[in-house]
């Protein structure tokens, strides 16, 4: 077994990926089901990590579910599973529901949020050059720990963001704003970090329920179109309804999660980070294709959390995929990909 010092590594290519995109149109989802996010072993890996702004090795404690592992089972292949902001490892309740008794599925919070620890520094030590994952910023992390480590890695499916290669010269979110008007958010946690902490953790119900939206169950129009404020467009409305895709206790279970560190080192994403927007759009214009040896893209109805809206659609688009890679790609033994 590779253990998760696996989230670091070289620059090399990697040999196939596909991206799973959000649309606007709608579709059948599938039913929810009770999903106990209490009732999973957790363990904790100690990485090695570096806090930029001191120049000093932390040794950050991440905890993950480990579920299907080798000591009982024979699968040779390994999902790894990580998620995006605001997230946590129960976001792919559904892919685990799909996937627990085929592969092995290894599934953290990522440095930051919830126990999980981080260097101490938001502004420089971010998890680019040391995580990978694969929804929302997590599928950023994840093409670049392939690309990074091929040796390792077989595969990438990023949900919701292409593959955004770090050709031509860097482009500052702000820039993006008059042609992507719901980046205006990223520039406010950016350039007023301590600020928009503050804010989302003043109710950190209110304030996954304000992001945790669907197509059916939508947020004001000019959400996310503030570059000083978060919430704001939530301010006439008393009570936000619940998360569309999870039950009381699944709600409560986040906002502890979520209390126990708050937003103090998770928006390590936002700051300096890469844009993000029209994926679709960003895609063509970033040509994903073109640097990648197999690469497939496919829209899915729905919005930004598309494998909770749409599950069925996506465990049966990344199980497809899966089957594409064939068994030349797992000659060697156990075989990491990255979801």
């Amino acid at each position: 077994m590779r253990n998760l010092s696996l989230f670091a590594g070289v620059l090399l290519p990697i040999l196939g990926a596909a991206s799973i995109l959000a649309s606007s149109d709608s579709a059948r989802k599938t039913s929810s089901f009770s999903f106990d996010p209490l009732a999973f072993n957790h363990h904790v890996a100690t990485c090695p990590s570096i806090n930029r702004s001191t120049n000093k090795t932390v040794d950050l404690q991440l905890r993950y579910v480990d579920i299907n592992s080798h000591t009982a089972s024979h699968a040779r292949e390994t999902l790894l599973l990580l998620h995006g902001w605001p997230s946590l490892w129960a976001s792919w309740k559904y892919q685990i529901r799909e996937f627990k008794d085929d592969y092995r599925l290894i599934i953290p919070d990522i440095r930051g949020f919830g126990p999980s620890t981080h260097p101490g520094d938001v502004q420089s030590s971010g998890p680019m050059p040391d995580l990978v994952g694969t929804h929302d910023w997590g599928a950023l992390l994840a093409y670049e720990a392939a690309r990074e480590r091929p040796d390792i890695f077989t595969a990438v499916v990023g949900i919701t963001i292409p593959y955004m290669p770090a050709a031509g010269p860097y482009v500052p979110i702000s820039a993006l704003v008059p042609m992507f008007p719901h980046l205006a958010y990223q520039v406010y946690f950016a350039q007023e970090t301590s600020t928009a902490v503050a804010e989302l953790g003043r109710d950190i119900r209110r304030t996954l329920r304000a992001t945790l939206r669907t197509v059916a169950s939508p947020p004001p129009p000019d959400f996310l179109l503030s570059n000083s404020s978060y919430l704001g467009v939530w301010k006439d409305v008393d009570t936000i309804p619940p998360i569309p895709f999870f039950d009381g206790q699944e709600e409560d279970y986040w906002v502890s999660q979520y209390n126990i560190q708050g937003f103090k080192y998770n928006l390590e994403f936002y700051t300096n980070a890469d844009p993000v927007g029209d994926w679709e759009l960003a895609a063509k214009v970033l040509q994903s294709a073109k640097f990648l040896p197999s690469y497939t893209q496919i829209a899915l109805p729905g919005a930004h959390w598309v494998q909770l809206e749409y599950p069925d659609q996506v465990n049966a688009l990344i199980r497809n995929f899966l089957r594409t890679l064939g068994a030349s790609h797992f000659e060697n033994g156990e075989t990491v990909l990255a979801l």
